[in-house]
Order: C-alpha cells, then structure tokens, then sequence
C-alpha cells in the first residue's frame, strides 16, 4: 500500500533529488536489486511521463504538475497493490488535472493498480471511480456503484451534493433544491441522524434514531430512515 499526497509542494523533500526521492521509496521494496536501481528509478519515471533527465532535479525545478508525477512514481517504486489518492489533482490547474487523471487511468490498466480515491470533486469521482461511498460528518451515508449514486442518488445528502455540482454544456437545469444551512459542529453532533438538521425530508424518527447503512437494492446501500433497507 502506499499514499499520494494533495500537496505535491509540500509532500516532496526540498532537499532530495528526485533520485533521492524515489530511492528512499525503492530501497523499501523487498525485490529491490540495488545494482539495476538506477534503471528501475528511470522506468518508473517513464511510466509516469517524465525521462531520466529529471532524476538529478529538485523539487523547486518542477511545475506542479510534474512534482506530482514524482510523488506518483515513488508511490509505484514498491509495486503496491493499492495506493491511496488523498486529493491528488485539487491544488493542480485543471488543464493539468485531466492530464495526472487520465496518467491514473493509464497506470491502473497498465499494473492492475486499485485505488481508495478521495476528492471533494463529482466530476473528478465520476470519471475516475468505479463505486463511490459518500461521506457526511465522518460517517458513510450512501454506498453504491457511480453510475448509479450520479444517476440515482437516494440519500438527501447525496442528492444535494449533486444539486451543487456546477454543470457544463446545454443539458437541462437540475430542479433538485440545494442543501440548507451550514454544517453542525462536529465534535457535538446532532442526536439521531447526523444530516437530520440540514434535510428538507427529515422526520420525527432521525431526532431519535442514528439510521445504519442498509441494503437498498442491488448494489446499492444507504443509511436513511426514508429507506428502511435490509441487513446482509
């Protein structure tokens, strides 16, 4: 397992190489062969988009989108079988993002790679994810394959968000209300359901009941008290 960072400013080493930076990754790899290193180093950096030229520069010679091509390649250095991407494309410009999203499309076919993808951005988790969990206050609300959360949301929250998506092109206006009030404090929640203070559907039972995420139907799993679902 390893972790791509959002900040790629501040998640490499100012002082290292990126030599030095993807040595310290490959070091740790059991089937690392320290002679062949500096080809393996290379390869890496190839499969990420940069040549080997970039092995001797810092991190203050890079753009931004190139640093996190770097923290992308140390990443790859131990051959993980899964890699957390905390934010990877939310401090890059968008020009630059579709190129780092499509990189990890690239590499997910390319070496079997499965990804825990967190973002902030719908349309970055619907171009990306195959099943998305969606998440208020800490706790998962709603759980289903993407095709099926952007095309039919179940749980209010989900369906807010989605209301808040900006659109792009001339498809039809989404009428769906956005979502009123501003988060509670998350160290005193509100009792019950903790989405129970900002939802137009809300009833007597979510002041009393925190509802657990159920079995909806197929895949899809919520936690509302408007579907009362089933265990598996």
């Amino acid at each position: 397992m390893q972790i791509i960072f959002q900040n790629p400013y501040s998640s490499l080493n100012p002082s290292f190489n990126v030599r030095q930076i993807l040595w310290e990754g490959y070091r740790q790899n059991p089937s690392a062969i320290e002679d062949r290193g500096r080809q393996r180093l290379a390869e890496v950096l190839e499969q990420v988009g940069l040549s080997a030229e970039y092995l001797d520069r810092y991190p203050h010679q890079l753009s931004g989108g190139q640093r996190q091509r770097v923290g992308i390649a140390r990443a790859l250095t131990v051959d993980p079988d899964l890699i957390v991407c905390d934010e990877p494309v939310s401090a890059l410009d968008v020009s630059i993002q579709a190129q780092v999203l499509n990189l990890f499309i690239s590499l997910q076919r390319q070496l079997g790679l499965t990804y825990l993808f967190i973002s902030h951005d719908l349309h970055v988790i619907r171009y990306v994810c195959d099943h998305v969990a969606v998440m208020y206050l800490g706790a998962i609300v709603e759980r289903a394959p993407a095709k099926e959360i952007f095309s039919q949301p179940l749980h209010p929250y989900t369906v807010g968000l989605l209301a808040a998506s900006p659109q792009v092109g001339g498809g039809r206006i989404d009428k769906r209300p956005l979502l009123p009030g501003d988060l509670p404090d998350p160290t005193a929640l509100p009792s019950g359901c903790r989405f129970r203070t900002r939802c137009p559907r809300a009833m007597e039972i979510c002041s009393q009941q925190e509802p657990h995420l159920l079995h909806a139907v197929g895949d899809h799993w919520v936690a509302c008290h408007l579907y009362p679902g089933t265990r598996v």
